[in-house]
């Protein structure tokens, strides 16, 4: 079964935007969350994505992989951060996290490559 990252992030996007509307002071202070915890500090933006993808991998969540990796290649990312970000998530989840791994790794390439 081949993922598309893309396909992914388009549907749970249109998902939030109905959570949005129905309601809108719980996703307004996720952004806000979100928005705080990746502002540029003693960390870069793109470190602070790092973190999130291997996070993301460590919780299997394929929504995370695609809207991390989308960050990250906006952000100039190279595909030896990313690999260095999923290895030290592969060390601190062993092989269930290798397995969600090879899928960042697969949407990388997917989100690197034009639409």
């Amino acid at each position: 079964m081949t993922k598309s990252y893309r396909e992914i992030t388009r549907s749970v996007s249109s998902s939030l935007a109905k959570l949005r509307v129905d309601t809108p002071d719980v996703l307004k202070a996720f952004g806000a969350l979100a928005e705080a915890a990746t502002r540029e500090g003693a960390l870069t933006h793109k470190t602070k994505e790092l973190i999130a993808l291997a996070l993301g991998v460590a919780g299997h969540c394929d929504a995370c992989l695609g809207f991390h990796l989308k960050a990250l290649t906006k952000l100039g990312a190279t595909r030896a951060e990313v690999e260095e970000a999923l290895g030290v998530a592969i060390y601190m989840g062993g092989g269930p996290s290798l397995m969600v791994a090879a899928d960042a790794l697969a949407a990388f390439e997917e989100l690197q490559a034009p639409a």
